[in-house]
């Protein structure tokens, strides 16, 4: 079967590709750059097979890092709103599961551009994700204008630049990272004194 992964390195980096977890749908690298050091993964999920088999891939990279800095680009064929496409199906659901379980960040950015785009529609399946090491250096996550040679569109971000400023320091994000639209907060806000109130007012005395 051919490789349906791939990682590109300008020889301004230092890549060691990590020859023992591999697939031909995965390739792993780790990348050492200044004061940078992280493990960098492209996967293809293929989208007649089980997304939980891809989920034990992803399971080796991270007990292989111990906790260090990765990122992943994941070709997912998976679709969901929490990635900012128009819809979530079952496979987005259980990819969701998944990741939150894990702890692990998504980086993708709300966009009016596809990462996908042929003749039969459009969508955003390709996901990039991160982990609490690597979060605070990821930034300026993009779908550009550029032409490809495929059917998908160059993704773009920045690593250890700008918000990876305090990189050295091994700082943490903790938790799962959520994004809130500021109507949906109020909304919470209104519904959470109605409980405290309902609490309240139903106490025995």
């Amino acid at each position: 079967m051919e490789n349906r992964a791939a990682i590109i390195i300008n020889n301004k980096l230092d890549a060691i590709l990590i020859a023992k977890l591999p697939d031909e749908d995965t390739v792993f690298l780790e990348i050492i750059h200044e004061n940078l050091r992280f493990f960098a993964a492209s996967m293809y999920f293929d989208i007649e097979d089980q997304i939980e088999n891809n989920f034990t891939k992803m399971d080796g990279l991270m007990r292989f890092v111990k906790g260090g800095r990765i990122l992943i680009a994941v070709d997912s064929n998976a679709r969901s709103k929490t990635w900012h496409d128009v819809k979530t199906n079952s496979r987005g659901r259980k990819m969701e599961e998944y990741l939150a379980s894990k702890q692990l960040h998504i980086i993708n950015e709300e966009s009016v551009r596809f990462t996908f785009r042929n003749s039969r529609g459009s969508s955003k399946i390709d996901v990039t994700v991160t982990n609490n090491n690597l979060i605070a250096a990821v930034n300026e996550w993009e779908i550009t204008a550029v032409q490809s040679l495929s059917d998908h569109n160059y993704l773009k971000y920045k690593i250890g630049v700008g918000g990876a400023k305090n990189h050295n320091n091994d700082n943490k994000c903790q938790g799962i990272q959520y994004t809130i639209k500021e109507n949906k907060s109020r909304e919470f806000d209104g519904k959470l004194v109605q409980e405290m109130w309902k609490m309240a007012t139903n106490k025995s005395i």
